[in-house]
């Protein structure tokens, strides 16, 4: 056991080393094949925290953009008015949308279903008025000037943490406890599992990583505005969850980097058929639609109990 863990820590040393060595080659990559798998690894943040609260603990949340707001506007403010250090910025970020997660977490999680959707949808929308108010950060002229902070290092690191950190609660008591809340939350409450505590930790978990993505996102892009955090930010993170099957953690970040590059690879057929008329988000929904018919479960959906009866 001491061999096995001491062997973790080797591979953790390695990976760290690995995304160093080529965050150092980045200069020599396109700047927008760089820009690409820098916002794979931020939709692999967010969809990983993401499936934190809706695949292992089966809550039905669609406030995530208003966390990633909450995080990119925090972590801007305290790098562009008080020259605070990026990764204490980010931090911070994260810890503040994870006490909004708190505060939000409290008073809805007593719902279910549908209802817990609409509560956390109306709370990521309250988010986003308030921020068009907020003159101190733009308000609805935006905020820019944003330092620059955000490479593949900073991003990939964290995809790293989020994955390992998702992985290792998964295995722990405590995911087995969130495991339990999704498959049948009153049979939990009736074997002693407090369904509401761990509900909040599910929801705290991922709104921190939504806060951290959203600060790496704002100080790659340099500009924020309102306008980006919207119902549909959410949505596209949830369909990043549901594409890579419900509770797969392994799935959630496979189907972020799919549905980044997606979009992008589908520019060309513009140029193929040398027509005006941009096609992309039609054969984008067509192919999202397909998969959905052909791996109802997910792209790893049911992957790891084939696995096992082999």
């Amino acid at each position: 056991m001491e061999r096995l863990k001491n062997l973790r820590y080797l591979l953790v040393v390695i990976g760290i080393l690995i995304i160093y060595g080529i965050d150092l080659l980045s200069p020599n990559i396109s700047p927008y094949y760089l820009q690409i798998i820098i916002f794979s690894g931020i939709n692999i943040i967010l969809a990983v925290s993401l499936n934190v609260i809706n695949g292992l603990c089966g809550q039905f949340s669609l406030g995530h953009a208003g966390f990633m707001a909450v995080g990119a506007y925090f972590s801007s403010f305290l790098t562009f008015y008080y020259r605070i250090p990026f990764p204490i910025a980010l931090i911070l970020g994260g810890i503040l949308a994870g006490i909004v997660g708190l505060g939000v977490g409290i008073p809805t999680l007593r719902l279910r279903g549908d209802y817990l959707a609409i509560a956390t949808l109306g709370m990521g929308e309250i988010i986003r008025v308030i921020l068009f108010n907020l003159d101190i950060v733009g308000g609805a002229r935006g905020f820019p000037g944003i330092p620059k902070y955000t490479n593949f290092f900073w991003v990939y690191l964290a995809v790293a943490v989020v994955l390992i950190s998702s992985y290792n609660l998964l295995r722990s008591p405590q995911g087995r406890a969130i495991l339990s809340i999704r498959e049948d939350e009153i049979a939990s409450e009736a074997m002693g599992v407090d369904t509401t505590r761990f509900k909040i930790f599910a929801f705290i978990f991922g709104s921190f990583w939504a806060g951290v993505a959203g600060g790496l996102w704002a100080h790659y892009l340099q500009f924020l505005h309102p306008s980006s955090f919207t119902f549909m930010k959410s949505v596209e993170v949830l369909v990043m969850v549901v594409l890579g099957g419900l509770g797969n953690i392994s799935g959630a970040a496979v189907s972020a980097v799919f549905l980044t590059f997606l979009p992008e690879a589908l520019r060309y057929i513009k140029v193929i058929f040398n027509t005006t008329v941009d096609p992309r988000m039609v054969i984008y929904s067509l192919i999202l639609i397909l998969t959905m018919l052909l791996r109802p479960q997910g792209l790893l959906g049911g992957y790891r109990r084939k696995v096992k009866v082999q």
